[in-house]
């Protein structure tokens, strides 16, 4: 039994193989996790191929928040019968910390988060899913294992192989770095769409804790001061950079918790503004056109409208949940904000219009049916 409590980790671990004193948690459990057997690990039914790099795409799917222990969703089912190229689930995928997390319980071996992603797996209504889209995933707390966790949670990177193996993402380029970040690109020079998917939990500082819930903006979290508060880590800083100098007529930008509201004290960018002000500026200095924000996490559908942040309007769709709702109406409000938000079951599509340069970015229904929409000139 191995102590460590001063690495983040409060109670004894049991470790089997481990003989000396760890300098790390991290140090002590990644020997442990690297002689995990390939059985250890849940698999996704199979799935489609991603449309080919040449193959320009017009409708895109979005969405987040699902509850594996829930019976079948009829959000679910609506996604397999709409017609796209690819699907986009961006946190939240399992909420494989539900019954206790691992953090405070100990749990080394991410019990309850394997088994959410066997449950996942087994649900008829994603099987239908998976044999009808091409996806591309991205993580958030609850299938990261920790909720609003961050870069001291002591099993991400168990959490991290579970991720990757569970989506066919370990012999990508993905699995060869720390993080679950990755970027994919279809369509030929003028019918470009690039598809970024931000790893918000691996490399994120805590967060700065509220003096006051009461206060609307401050529910849970306060913006920080702090000038050496992080996102998303030296090294995908760096990747984006590279990334947004790459050649795209429309870039998604899908980051799990989101991006432009200002009007909530949850989980967002705006709690790390300094962070923020960062990815505009390294929109702008590279002169990335096109670019959109996906996010979910809300437990409600949004669109967002800025003018003021980059040299072009930028749009952001915010898409939760698919059987996670806790409300019927919401009177939340953000000054970018583009309607009301949809606190009810939902998903979220982009359509591309290449002929005459345009996205629409929609919130739908649990049935399918379009509840707010937007469309604008990407070019």
């Amino acid at each position: 039994m191995i102590g460590l409590a001063a690495c983040q980790a409060p109670g004894p671990i049991s470790i089997p193989g481990i003989t000396r004193a760890p300098q790390s948690a991290e140090e002590a459990l990644e020997a442990y996790y690297r002689a995990l057997p390939d059985d250890y690990y849940p698999e996704a039914p199979p799935g489609l191929p991603l449309p080919s790099s040449d193959q320009a795409i017009s409708r895109i799917l979005v969405g987040s928040c699902l509850d594996e222990e829930k019976g079948d969703n009829e959000t679910l089912r609506s996604v397999a019968a709409t017609p796209a190229d690819l699907f986009l689930m961006i946190g939240d995928n399992v909420y494989g910390d539900s019954d206790g997390d691992a953090y405070r319980t100990g749990d080394a071996d991410l019990t309850e988060l394997r088994e959410s992603f066997s449950d996942l797996a087994a649900r008829p209504d994603f099987q239908a899913v998976r044999k009808a889209h091409p996806m591309m995933v991205a993580w958030d707390d609850h299938d990261y294992g920790l909720n609003d966790g961050g870069k001291h949670f002591a099993f991400r990177r168990l959490s991290e192989r579970i991720h990757e193996r569970f989506w066919g993402l370990a012999n990508k380029d993905v699995g060869a770095w720390p993080g679950t970040y990755y970027a994919r690109s279809f369509g030929p020079e003028g019918k470009r769409t690039q598809i970024i998917m931000l790893d918000t939990r691996f490399f994120r500082s805590d967060l700065t804790d509220t003096d006051d819930a009461s206060v609307k903006g401050k529910e849970r979290y306060m913006p920080s001061s702090d000038p050496n508060q992080d996102m998303l880590g030296n090294d995908q800083w760096t990747w984006l950079e590279n990334e947004l100098q790459k050649p795209a007529d429309l870039r998604l930008i899908v980051s799990s918790i989101q991006v432009m509201s200002d009007a909530h004290g949850w989980e967002a960018w705006s709690r790390l503004p300094a962070e923020r002000q960062r990815l505009y500026r390294l929109i702008r200095e590279t002169g990335a056109q096109g670019v959109v924000f996906v996010s979910g996490d809300r437990h409600t559908g949004f669109l967002y409208k800025a003018d003021d942040l980059l040299p072009y309007p930028v749009y952001e769709l915010t898409a939760s949940s698919f059987n996670k709702s806790y409300r019927d109406t919401t009177d939340e409000m953000d000054a970018r904000q583009i309607g009301a938000g949809y606190p009810k079951e939902n998903f979220g599509s982009l359509d591309i219009n290449w002929d005459e340069g345009t996205v629409t970015l929609a919130i739908h229904a649990s049935d399918g049916s379009t509840v707010e929409e937007a469309t604008d000139k990407f070019r």
